[in-house]
């Protein structure tokens, strides 16, 4: 992804995703049932409760081990950029957030964070965030987070590094462009060859342009999404590849006279490309995390979670393959 993969067809849908990123009403971060509950520590007239299993027990937050005895340490990439993370509905995002502020419980991948951290058992008060590159993230080594989401494509490379938990967002690429540049007309992935794309490096946008698209120029590979933005608004390159949930807040929020020219068809089965929590390679929390997505997939928080602040909203064309 955008950010980092930065995470419609119409002006007044683009407004509409803008407008649920910046100045949806806050709502509280809602309470999760954690995986575990404690049984009762005085002895009652009721039926004791049925022992834990090895592996649930091993998930209770008493016998979790992170970076602070009792407490969570989430790290992102900053800027945190909507729709993944959301404006305070006044001011600015707090130091040493940019435009969006993880800390708020708004937004994608805040709202997801806060729902997992609630199904280890950790209240809101007992999660903290870290700012942490998108590229470090993945790098081997010792860390200064517990957890990591940040539109991290899960990647063979990259599990060979670090832990990456099981998909808690399912994601396709797309191409943002300027209306007025001829790549906007491409129907399939034969038109986009003779264009020049542009890309966040290390991400799988740029896998995108090297493995699908295959253009006959040789791609830009920018450190940021911003520095991408400014390529295309100079005209340096024709398109820019990057997550679907990305392009939408690009073309409705970042570049003026933009458009999603087309997303492409979504990998299923195993290759399915899909957002992953980054852990430290051979975390004890990487079952726990699991269990918690599974969870939050089974009661219908994560589905609720991604249509708040990434659905309903139109969708752009699909590319042809031929």
């Amino acid at each position: 992804m955008t950010p980092r993969h930065l995470r419609f067809l119409s002006l007044p849908l683009a407004v509409l995703l803008v407008a649920a990123c910046t100045s949806a009403a806050a709502t509280p971060v809602p309470t999760l049932t954690p995986l575990i509950t404690p049984a009762p520590s005085v002895a009652t007239s009721v039926a004791p409760p049925v022992a834990a299993t090895p592996t649930a027990n091993a998930c209770d937050k008493s016998k979790l081990t992170t970076l602070t005895a009792g407490k969570l340490t989430i790290g992102t990439d900053n800027p945190a950029y909507p729709p993944y993370f959301q404006a305070p509905d006044s001011g600015n995002a707090p130091k040493p957030w940019e435009l969006g502020d993880p800390t708020n419980g708004q937004g994608f991948e805040s709202a997801t964070a806060y729902a997992i951290a609630g199904k280890l058992g950790y209240a809101t008060a007992d999660v903290t965030w870290t700012v942490v590159p998108f590229d470090n993230s993945y790098k081997p080594g010792a860390k200064t987070f517990d957890l990591y989401l940040a539109q991290v494509s899960y990647t063979a490379d990259r599990a060979g590094a670090v832990d990456l938990s099981d998909g808690y967002y399912f994601v396709n690429q797309a191409i943002v462009a300027l209306k007025a540049n001829p790549v906007s007309g491409a129907k399939n992935v034969a038109d986009l060859a003779k264009y020049k794309f542009g890309a966040q490096q290390g991400t799988t946008a740029y896998d995108t342009i090297q493995n699908t698209i295959k253009p006959t120029a040789a791609a830009s590979v920018y450190s940021t999404n911003d520095a991408a933005i400014q390529a295309l608004k100079a005209k340096q390159i024709d398109a820019i590849v990057v997550d679907l949930p990305t392009a939408f807040y690009m073309t409705g929020a970042q570049i003026d006279n933009s458009v999603i020219v087309g997303q492409f068809p979504a990998a299923t089965g195993p290759d399915a490309e899909h957002f992953s929590v980054v852990l430290a390679k051979g975390s004890p929390l990487t079952t726990c995390v699991n269990q918690a997505i599974g969870a939050l997939k089974t009661d219908g928080t994560l589905a609720q979670i991604t249509k708040t602040w990434l659905s309903d909203k139109a969708s752009a064309p699909v590319f042809a393959t031929k």
